[in-house]
């Protein structure tokens, strides 16, 4: 079975023929239960958020912040395996239709073996990986892998990237560019800057598939923000933030939808 990396980029030019950037929802597998964690991806596609990616919970993070790191720990505590994230995969694309990836550090796939996770990843239904930590001059095993199954592969590129740099990294890529708003790890920020913006300039001059901004962005009106000028908004650790703060889960859905909703009117304000 192929993989939906097709079905990424339609969600994506969609949303651009609409004249507005895309949402996309960041939330970990395993958080707060793996049941839990289906519903709330089911809850922020409700919401309207356009595409999903799932978290891979891992012990020893790069990119995530503190928010994130509580999510994953949770998960961890409770026993998430890969096999519990390939079901999230599984059970929210059928529930929903829209683009689900992986957001995923590189140990776990490299333990896990290349081949079986992409085939499972493709069987699953899912659009591809986002690899924070692989180096793109250490990825063509993988990115071979990803081809044959029909899987994006998204780099994550940096304001500290230079232009040289992103053009190595936006040519290996696929899907879209992951473009951190600014230095440091992820969680919610009073302002997202303009690194963003000329981040998303310099690497456009180099690719020609959309650019995603992430890290930072919690409301409807940083998602207007940062929607002026990238392909999509995407948003992680104010979802999970909403999840943490609840008195139970059916409240954190509640307010994860009302969050996407929210977010999903803001991309609409560019």
């Amino acid at each position: 079975m192929s993989g939906n990396i097709e079905l990424l980029s339609a969600t994506l030019a969609g949303a651009k023929a609409e004249d507005r950037a895309a949402l996309i929802a960041y939330l970990p597998a395993g958080f707060p239960s793996v049941d839990g964690g289906i519903e709330a991806v089911k809850a922020v596609v409700a919401g309207g958020a356009d595409v999903v990616e799932v978290g891979l919970p891992h012990s020893d993070p790069v990119l995530d912040g503190p928010v994130i790191q509580t999510a994953d720990d949770i998960a961890l505590r409770g026993g998430v395996k890969i096999a519990d994230v390939m079901r999230t995969v599984r059970e929210a694309y059928e529930a929903t239709g829209v683009p689900i990836l992986v957001m995923t550090y590189w140990n776990p796939i490299d333990r896990y073996g290349i081949e079986r996770f992409t085939s499972e990843l493709a069987e699953a239904g899912g659009a591809g990986c986002i690899l924070p930590d692989l180096p793109v001059q250490e990825s063509s095993v993988w990115r071979e892998h990803a081809d044959k199954h029909g899987l994006a592969t998204v780099f994550v590129v940096a304001p500290s990237s230079k232009d040289e740099r992103l053009a190595t990294i936006t040519a290996a890529g696929s899907g879209f560019v992951y473009a951190a708003s600014l230095m440091g790890v992820t969680g919610t920020r009073e302002s997202v800057g303009e690194q963003a913006q000329d981040l998303v300039r310099r690497t456009r001059a180099t690719t020609g598939i959309p650019v995603c901004v992430g890290l930072g962005v919690s409301n409807a009106e940083q998602a207007a923000e940062v929607a002026a000028f990238a392909d999509a908004v995407i948003v992680g650790s104010a979802f999970v933030k909403r999840m943490l703060d609840a008195p139970d889960e059916e409240s954190g859905l509640v307010a994860v939808r009302s969050l996407a909703g929210e977010l999903a009117e803001g991309v609409r304000k560019r």
